[in-house]
Formats: C-alpha cells, sequence, structure tokens
C-alpha cells in the first residue's frame, strides 16, 4: 500500500493519519480472499489487479474527527482506533451500495466496484464491510476500553448505520416524487450523512471521557457539521470542480437528483420556470441531455438556488460553532476543532 500525503491539510490528518491507516489494513487488508482484494481497490490501496498503488481514498474525515475529539476531551486516541476505523468502514460499505443504487461508474476518478465486478459481488462486499466494522468495533476492548463502553459504542454505530439505511430509503424514494419538500430532504440527509458524523465524535468522545454532557454535545456538534456538509456536497454536485470531487460536473442535475438547489428552485421559481422545471424532473428516462441539464443550471442561477442553498449551509455551520461554544474544551481544542469544521466545509 502507498504512503497517503497529508500537506496542505490540518495537522489532526497527519497526527492520526499512519496509525488509522495501519488499523483499517489490519481490519480489512491483509486476507488473500479476492473478496478482500475488491474492498482494499475500494480503500484506494491497490489497483483492478491488487498491485499496491498509491493511496488515493478519502481523506478520513469521519475517523480523524473521532480520534481527535478522543484526545480533547482528555483520552489516549490510539484507544480509539478501532472505533475511529469501523467508523471509516461503515462510511465505505454505504459508498459501495451506493454506487450500485445511483448506478455511478466511477469514484474517486477509478470505475466503482459494481462497474468491475459486477453488482452482485458489489452487494456482497458491501455486506462484508459492515460486517467487519461491527467486528472492529468490538476491538476496542483490545486497546482497553472498558466492557461497558465498548457496548455503548457498538450500539451507537448500529443505530447510525440503520440510520444511514433510513436515509437512503428516502433518498432513492425522492427520485419518483416531484413534491420532496425541505423538511423531507432535511430529514434525509439527518439520516443520509449527518448521523455518521455525530457517531463519529461521539463514539470518540465516549472512548475519552466520562461526561455525559460533552459526550452529547459532541454528537449535537457532529450532527450540525455533517448536515452542512451534505448541502455542501449538493452545492458541488451541480457547481464543483470536477477535479476536485473526482465526478463529472453537473452529476446531480443529470441524474435528476432531488437535491437541495432543486428544491429551493421548485420553490421559488414560478409561472413557465417552474413549470419547465418540473416538465424535466418528471420526464421520461433516467438521465436528462447535455442541453436539458444546462437549461436546469440556468434556471437554478435564475431564481437563486444557489444563494438559499448556500444560507441553509452557512446556518447550520453556525449552529455547530454555537454548540462548541457552549463545551468546557480548552481554547486550544476548541481553535482545532474549529478549523476542522472549516476545512471541512470548504474542500469538498
Amino acid at each position: 500500500m502507498g504512503k497517503r500525503e497529508y500537506t496542505g491539510l490540518p495537522d489532526a490528518f497527519g497526527r492520526y493519519g499512519a496509525e488509522l491507516e495501519a488499523e483499517l489494513v489490519s481490519a480489512i487488508g491483509r486476507d488473500p480472499l479476492h473478496f478482500y482484494t475488491i474492498m482494499r481497490y475500494h480503500m484506494g490501496w491497490v489497483d483492478e489487479q491488487g498491485s499496491p498503488r498509491e493511496a488515493s481514498g478519502g481523506k478520513h474525515l469521519r475517523p480523524t474527527l473521532c480520534l481527535l475529539v478522543c484526545e480533547m476531551v482528555g483520552g489516549d486516541w490510539r484507544q480509539a482506533l478501532p472505533g475511529a476505523a469501523a467508523v471509516e468502514i461503515v462510511h465505505n460499505f454505504t459508498l459501495v451500495h451506493d454506487d450500485v443504487q445511483d448506478k455511478s461508474s466511477h469514484r474517486r476518478h477509478r470505475p466503482t466496484v459494481w462497474n468491475l465486478w459486477g453488482v452482485p459481488q458489489a452487494i456482497n462486499v458491501g455486506d462484508g464491510m459492515w460486517a467487519a466494522a461491527q467486528l472492529e468495533v468490538l476491538r476496542l476492548q483490545e486497546k482497553g476500553v472498558a466492557p461497558d463502553k465498548v457496548i455503548i459504542a457498538s450500539r451507537l454505530l448500529a443505530d447510525a448505520c440503520l440510520k444511514l439505511c433510513e436515509g437512503q430509503y428516502l433518498d432513492v424514494g425522492f427520485e419518483s416524487r416531484p413534491d420532496v419538500d425541505i423538511d423531507d430532504y432535511l430529514r434525509m440527509i439527518d439520516g443520509k450523512t449527518a448521523q455518521l458524523f455525530s457517531c463519529s465524535l461521539a463514539l470518540g468522545a465516549i472512548v475519552g471521557t466520562e461526561g455525559g454532557r460533552l459526550i452529547s454535545q459532541l454528537g449535537v456538534f457532529g450532527r450540525e457539521l455533517g448536515l452542512a456538509f451534505q448541502i455542501q456536497d449538493d452545492l458541488l454536485g451541480i457547481w464543483g470542480d470536477e477535479e476536485a470531487t473526482g465526478k463529472s460536473a453537473h452529476t446531480d442535475v443529470k441524474e435528476k437528483k432531488m437535491t437541495l438547489p432543486i428544491i429551493c428552485a421548485l420553490k421559488e421559481a414560478d409561472g413557465a420556470k417552474k413549470e419547465r422545471l418540473t416538465g424535466l424532473y418528471q420526464s421520461e428516462g433516467t438521465e436528462l441531455t447535455a442541453p436539458e441539464v444546462a437549461e436546469v443550471v440556468e434556471i437554478l442561477d435564475v431564481v437563486g438556488a444557489r444563494d438559499h442553498t448556500e444560507e441553509f449551509k452557512r446556518q447550520y455551520h453556525t449552529q455547530a460553532l454555537e454548540e462548541l461554544d457552549r463545551m468546557e474544551l480548552s481554547s486550544q481544542s476548541s481553535a482545532e476543532l474549529r478549523e476542522m469544521a472549516a476545512y471541512v466545509l470548504s474542500q469538498f
């Protein structure tokens, strides 16, 4: 497996990166069965033939936040490594399945698992990663974490997984619904994205402290940050830099996804623009043509959908920081968590 570079990232990524990567490799990276080779491919460690390559998977946001929080509240972050790895494996299991459901042929500039090995094997590999995550979180006890805390952490992760599935159920269902409103959307992203952020921070805090109030506060901070993160992802799905996001510009529009900019546009538009946008999203076929995509983006720009979406992102970012201000943390810890929050919402 190639060495991962951390230049340009907040210090926390470099501080925990090597040992986190080693924990992930221990969890899913050593068995020679090709089943696990496919997992390693998805994680960015090997190429299609199973040969090691320079690491190019995700930036490990959620596990890094988990370890940072554990250290911030006075714990030994190394004790939290299995929990952090479990969170990252859960996140990646959802990506494997999400690519199947969305029929996404590429992720991070490479063919997706189902694209190379077929849908049945992608489902199987995703299921295997879910099981590996459940086993990994139980390894917290091997790191000296008290058994009662291990049970709480395991339950927290399982609950987050269930909420992820609820959110994905809603997201898939939205594809055939023209009447999705903002409340529907927020409920969906709360499950699909925000709950795993919340779990990541709360899990790190559980390992590091006995303070129930602080654990709860960090979970709330994570949820608000996760909501802002998903809204940012919606913005990038339409107006993002293809080189930075790893997927084609306007992908969400092309696939007629009911993301927040579309929902805001349907709410703000009137007359011919609303009728046209509704007609395009209810048209036959799973994808819009390039001219239709351009027409949708033009409508979004005219009705100010991007500005409205940005305002929702700012709202949840602000609420996250307000929750942070209420916590009893050192000024250094608070500053580092603010830096991480700013990074999360500026890079993706």
